[in-house]
């Protein structure tokens, strides 16, 4: 099922993330990369088959941050079982997007701590990975992608935190693939471009006019929050529809003029 007109927005904010999150893959993921490359036999290293198996490990890579985005849309659902609990997690998911953007424009870092938290289930999937390398084919490239996914990051964890608020499977599978596209420039780049890239995403003002974006993002959710909990905005923010609630009762006035008619004609 694809995403309605609808869910665009908010996946061209993920896609966006992404990308302007590609200083911290280009630290942690472009490294990852260079050292599984290296990794495979020098007899192989032909162009075609690396291409294949650079492929293999991002599709990988961006299957498991969907299945984990329809993992965070399920135990949304399963934990927003009232508004209470609901605006809370859009709240929390709002707080974690404005840590994302102090990350990326280095005003705050401590959305590395959260990696913290992560570390110790990376301990046991680390050796998972190891059994597979060297890596000289493309189903290996993708397994080994999908374990990658799983890999300590502060972006992911965020970015989880808001497809956890949005309670939706899908839409949760959707935002964290477009989260990992966005990324792909960044992980794939080598070289001159990798240089030239790495040098504009980690210019101070790339990164400030991101954070103010990803900020202005997150008040927006922000203020979703706080008009349900005031009581006013409540007719189509969030996918609310209370339009029942306020039917006009004269809907049914056809109705009851008949039935008045029909009494009429009854006393003649």
């Amino acid at each position: 099922m694809t995403p309605s007109a609808l869910d665009f927005p908010p996946l061209v904010a993920a896609f966006l993330f992404g990308l302007l999150g590609g200083a911290h893959c280009i630290g942690m993921c472009g490294g990852i990369m260079s050292a599984l490359t290296f990794a495979v036999p020098p007899s192989m290293r032909k162009p075609m088959r690396l291409a294949g198996l650079l492929i293999g490990y991002n599709v990988g890579r961006i299957l498991s941050y969907m299945s984990l985005g329809a993992l965070a849309g399920v135990l949304g659902t399963m934990v927003s079982t009232s508004d209470t609990l609901r605006y809370g997690l859009q709240l929390f998911a709002a707080l974690m997007l404005i840590a994302m953007a102090l990350y990326i424009a280095n005003w705050w870092r401590g959305l590395v701590r959260i990696e913290a938290l992560g570390r110790r289930l990376w301990r046991y999937l680390e050796p998972l990975g190891r059994r597979l390398m060297p890596v000289v084919r493309v189903p290996q490239a993708m397994a080994l992608g999908a374990i990658w996914g799983w890999l300590p990051c502060g972006l992911v964890y965020a970015m989880l935190a808001w497809t956890l608020a949005v309670s939706d499977p899908l839409m949760g599978a959707w935002l964290m693939g477009a989260f990992g596209f966005g990324t792909l420039p960044a992980v794939l780049a080598t070289g001159v471009a990798a240089r030239t890239l790495q040098g504009l995403i980690r210019h101070p003002l790339t990164r400030s006019i991101a954070a103010i974006g990803i900020i202005v993002f997150a008040l927006w959710q922000l203020w979703g929050v706080a008009a349900h909990l005031g009581g006013f905005g409540h007719h189509h923010h969030g996918g609310l529809d209370h339009t029942e609630e306020h039917q006009p009762h004269h809907e049914h006035t056809p109705h009851h003029e008949h039935e008045h008619e029909h009494e009429h004609e009854h006393h003649h």
